[in-house]
């Protein structure tokens, strides 16, 4: 598949939003997902993130699917404010990456961490894969805040693509990540070594990314990579806070440019009207699923999980 089989359009689905969050909480966020091609018992699995009170108590859930849409809870699979998880299977292993909350008050700290798995059910104790030790990662917190990994291969060897520091965000009175970088490994256990600098930052002049990178999600096409984020950004004209989603492409995974000017999936109405977040996407035959989370308001919101998909370009 190449960067010209792209979709320009993505389709939500009509009974969006699919995820809700369990009781009390009012946030599901993160989701990140394997299709049954990918999977062992041919079935859909997804993890997502849960907190119970803000950030500080967090949990990773295990849910499954027949078909994608209705979703049942298994169990927590991450515990102790572990957030923004990373599902990808390599070999006949399946891994989950995610951030490890160590400190919430008075300062935001935050490391990535590993578990894997043969069965997707038990998991291994987790490893730390990455600190954080560069100066943009604490950015916002003096401890260092690292967050929302992703991992695939590159030429033999492992790119992890992370979060790194934070921006505080005045209308919802929390902060969202402000950089997006990358370290490298031999072994997909690490140890990772960090790129001194930021692969993207936020620009002034940029709409949609005018006050932070927020996440990516990276995806090998044959051509490249092709890289799905929701900058984070202060529309001057309504005078709040958003996020949208954004396609980027990119030759080497390094240096990376708009594939449409305009956001695939943004804020609106509804379950959606003030942020649009992270994504995970996988390719499924002729189109790109995507699920993602979205908020419904700034100070005081809830958060659920939708679906879109994208059909492929026959070219």
């Amino acid at each position: 598949m190449r960067f010209d089989n792209l979709p320009t359009k993505w389709k939500e689905y009509s009974h969006n939003p699919i995820i809700y969050p369990p009781f009390p909480s009012p946030v599901i966020a993160d989701p990140t997902f394997l299709p049954p091609e990918q999977t062992h018992d041919g079935t859909w699995h997804l993890f997502a993130h849960v907190p119970l009170w803000g950030c500080a108590i967090s949990s990773i859930v295990h849910f499954i699917s027949h078909d994608g849409i209705e979703w049942s809870r298994i169990k927590k699979i991450v515990s102790r404010s572990g957030l923004r998880p990373y599902v990808f299977r390599f070999e006949e292993m399946y891994y989950i990456v995610y951030e490890r909350l160590i400190n919430y008050f008075p300062q935001y700290h935050s490391r990535i961490e590993l578990v894997s798995s043969k069965d997707l059910i038990n998991w291994s104790n987790p490893k730390t894969i990455l600190e954080p030790y560069l100066p943009w990662h604490k950015e916002g917190t003096k401890l260092g805040s690292i967050s929302n990994p992703c991992i695939i291969q590159h030429k033999g060897s492992f790119r992890l693509y992370y979060s790194g520091g934070l921006v505080y965000l005045n209308d919802c009175k929390f902060s969202e990540p402000k950089y997006i970088g990358y370290a490298v490994s031999d072994n997909i256990l690490g140890p990772y070594i960090s790129f001194d600098a930021p692969l993207i930052t936020p620009s002034v002049d940029d709409p949609y990314q005018n006050l932070g990178a927020g996440s990516i999600k990276v995806i090998k096409f044959d051509d490249g990579y092709v890289g799905f984020q929701n900058g984070i950004y202060w529309d001057h004209k309504e005078m709040h806070s958003g996020s949208a989603i954004r396609m980027l492409v990119s030759d080497e995974g390094i240096v990376w440019k708009l594939f449409t000017s305009d956001p695939i999936i943004k804020p609106s109405v509804g379950w959606k009207r003030s942020h649009v977040y992270a994504s995970d996407v996988r390719i499924r035959g002729n189109n790109l699923v995507m699920y993602f989370n979205a908020r419904n308001g700034w100070l005081i919101g809830n958060e659920k999980i939708g679906q879109a998909t994208g059909k492929v370009y026959s070219k």
